[in-house]
């Protein structure tokens, strides 16, 4: 059996939502607070003069020390870009990143990974979907099909990420696919804006081999300051036997 602690997070470029500042540090000392195992993160920077032309995803990375790490950049702007950042503390197996692009929309994308978890491995999607229904039930249907997702069988699968589904539109889509929230009701789950968050944005769904322990919002002092959105943190358990 083996005890996970994975956080998703819209970090906002290092930004804070009020305030404007660029202070990655904040970011870290969030992280850092939570003590994951697996981090997920969305809109994290890459030689960009708003965030100082850091390498967000190197800095990160190297701060953090997980063995294992993978950087999606989906839009480019100037002379960098942003995009998904997947950090574990197991190694990864197969693995893809794929453009979610709709028409002619920004870019957006998923990251797919299997994580070598000691009991077995973990199907795990990151990604940063759109801000059209039309546009998200796509990318949902499109990545759900998608050989990067469908050929690593079989795992325990989980789906994190920035959603940008204020109604739970997708729900009845992954219930199809035996997914289910761990961040439900939504009302328990508001992770937008961070200072005083109204929408459920961000969101996790799993399969019926994860065993979950808790999921929670981090509404500390510091994350609602640190980004636009706040960090969602879910403890859960792998068995050996169930995979």
């Amino acid at each position: 059996m083996t005890r996970v602690r994975l956080l998703t997070y819209n970090i906002h470029k290092g930004i804070g939502g009020r305030d404007r500042r660029y202070r990655l540090e904040r970011i870290v000392r969030v992280l850092e607070h939570e003590q994951p195992d697996i981090i997920c993160l969305q809109e994290v920077d890459r030689h960009l003069d708003r965030s100082r032309f850091d390498d967000q995803p190197r800095l990160l990375a190297e701060h953090f020390n997980l063995p294992a790490r993978m950087f999606q950049l989906n839009h480019h702007v100037a002379t960098g870009g942003y995009g998904n950042l997947l950090l574990s503390r197991w190694p990864f197996g197969r693995h893809h990143q794929t453009s979610l692009r709709y028409r002619a929309k920004k870019n957006r994308g998923a990251q797919v990974a299997e994580v070598l978890t000691p009991s077995g491995p973990l199907r795990l999607v990151n990604w940063h979907l759109g801000l059209a229904e039309a546009e998200r039930q796509w990318q949902a249907h499109t990545l759900l099909a998608h050989p990067a997702y469908t050929e690593i069988q079989p795992a325990a699968t989980l789906v994190v990420g920035d959603f940008n589904d204020w109604r739970d539109a997708l729900k009845p889509l992954f219930a199809a696919q035996g997914l289910r929230s761990l961040t439900s009701p939504p009302s328990r789950f508001r992770t937008f804006p961070a200072w005083m968050a109204v929408g459920a944005l961000d969101k996790v769904y799993a399969c019926p081999r994860i065993s979950l322990e808790r999921s929670h919002v981090v509404a500390s002092r510091l994350a609602r300051v640190a980004s636009d959105h706040l960090p969602l943190v879910v403890d859960f358990e792998l068995s050996g036997n169930s995979l």
